[in-house]
């Protein structure tokens, strides 16, 4: 994946070239063709798949606008007209000149994707980042009619948004399918809107399901080879029975065309998600409060948990719905509501997915036992938090006590070690003064200000009593030892490190 990029499939005019080219698909063998049934879906559906035109008031940049130039297309091309209106006619940044008095004024840009009808009432899905930061959203139906939408909703981390218009004649709607169903290999169907040409229809088959392409928090993506381009970006991905399974939203190309490797939100997703939209225009999405990391072989180890799995809890917020119900730091959440946990990704999706207020069953591991805790959910609040730990670079004090263990120097936490790394008082432990550099310790990221607040699951205050702790380990013949380690802030992590 090193020379593709990972792209929205909107389509930015003026800033994306259309390439044309033919292909003969003489001869091509009847099992290469798919199944019979796509045309069937596609009459069926099309009406119901639309097309989203965007306008955005922006900057204009001076000096040449050397930026926007005409598209090369071949002599005779029927899109020759179109984009000699929209490149030679408009008006540009003021004929290539550079700032003064004749610095270029705002001017509108436009943009294209793809959406689909799921009420006749004029309810629309699309993607987010079609509409975000528009000035103006129309709906273009199948037969061309225009229809300016106001926007109901959107939500940032599945980037999805849905929109509302007024309908000027009876529409025809499509319903959502259960993706869950979806097995690798199923055909399906892509309709949309690429390099605007709306009412485009593509087929291929499922290549892989919960797909995590670390796009966003609760990425779970159906993957698929129905080619998907620019301007496909929220239009539908349908099952052979007509039913929307997933919106196309992403795909992996070096050059920007299609190679066969595009990504859809699962059905399961968008139908809550929309569904949350319409009633509240704002996502509502469950909290536990606990902050979670993944269950690494050496800490599954530490921890006897056969085989490593689950969501180990790193920390704990004082205000949240886990403290209450007694979920603790070093716990491994297994099962949330019925539902198997594998990894911390799993836990943030079936978390977020639960309805705000429910009470559910969380089954934990706890010094190898399992336990199942009661919690009520909270509601996720998203305000941006950037926290950074401040060091400086004022001289140790001269006589602070260090010890030697895991590659770690150590010493007992003191008002002047505190003042040094800037830790909150609230953070209680032995604190690290320095790193060996070829030692596991600095592999796994740690450094001078961490603070090892456990060891194996027990509190220590001093270097002695890390060292004692590692001894015994040793003797129980423990391949890594478990910490539990904060920064300057307060914010847990849990660190395995080899004892060998």
């Amino acid at each position: 994946m090193t020379a593709a990029t990972i792209a929205p499939t909107r389509l930015r005019l003026g800033l994306a070239a259309l390439a044309v080219g033919v292909f003969s698909a003489l001869g091509t063998p009847a099992y290469a063709r798919g199944p019979d049934g796509i045309a069937d879906v596609a009459e069926k559906v099309i009406d119901a798949v639309v097309n989203i035109s965007t306008s955005q008031t922006v900057e204009a940049k001076g000096g040449g606008g050397g930026g926007n130039a005409m598209p090369q297309l071949p002599p005779g091309s029927p899109f020759e007209e179109f984009f000699d209106d929209f490149f030679k006619n408009r008006k540009g940044p003021g004929g290539g000149s550079k700032g003064g008095e004749n610095s270029p004024a705002p001017r509108k840009t436009n943009s294209l994707g793809s959406g689909f009808i799921i009420d006749t009432s004029g309810v629309v899905v699309t993607n987010n980042h079609v509409i975000a930061d528009a000035d103006e959203i129309n709906v273009i139906l199948n037969d061309g009619t225009k229809i300016k939408a106001d926007l109901v909703g959107v939500d940032k981390k599945t980037d999805l948004a849905v929109l509302k218009f007024k309908p000027p004649k009876p529409l025809v709607s499509v319903k959502f399918g259960d993706s869950d169903k979806l097995r690798l290999g199923d055909w399906v169907v892509a309709i949309g809107n690429p390099f605007s040409l709306g009412g485009t229809v593509t087929a291929g088959i499922v290549s892989a399901k919960n797909r995590d392409i670390s796009s966003g928090p609760y990425d779970s993506y159906i993957q698929t080879d129905a080619s998907i381009n620019r301007g496909n970006s929220g239009g539908p991905l349908f099952n052979l029975d007509g039913d929307v399974i997933g919106v196309n939203t992403l795909i992996i190309s070096p050059s920007g065309g299609s190679i066969g490797i595009g990504f859809a939100v699962p059905s399961k997703t968008v139908a809550g998600v929309v569904d949350q939209l319409r009633q509240f225009g704002e996502l509502r999405r469950g909290w536990l409060g606990v902050r979670i990391q993944s269950v690494t072989d050496e800490i599954a180890e530490s921890l006897n948990i056969k085989p490593p799995r689950g969501a180990l809890v790193a920390g704990i917020d004082d205000k949240g719905p886990a403290k209450p119900a007694g979920i603790e730091p070093g716990d491994v959440v297994v099962k949330f509501d019925g539902k198997d946990v594998k990894d911390p990704k799993d836990l943030s999706r079936v978390v977020a997915d639960t309805a705000v207020g429910k009470e559910v069953d969380v089954v934990i591991i706890r010094k190898g036992q399992e336990e199942t805790k009661k919690v009520t959910l909270g509601r996720l609040q998203d305000p941006d938090k950037v926290q950074a730990a401040v060091k400086t670079d004022e001289p140790a004090p001269e006589k602070t006590v260090t010890q030697k263990a895991l590659g770690l120097d150590l010493a007992a936490l003191s008002k002047d070690l505190r003042a040094r790394y800037k830790i909150k008082d609230s953070v209680k432990g032995v604190v690290v003064t320095n790193v060996d550099a070829n030692s596991d310790a600095a592999e796994k990221r740690l450094s001078a200000g961490d603070v090892i607040v456990e060891v194996a699951q027990e509190g220590v205050s001093s270097g002695a009593d890390i060292q004692k702790r590692v001894d015994q380990l040793k003797k129980d013949g423990k391949k890594s030892v478990l910490l539990l380690v904060s920064n300057a802030d307060g914010e847990l992590r849990f660190v395995a490190l080899s004892v060998q």
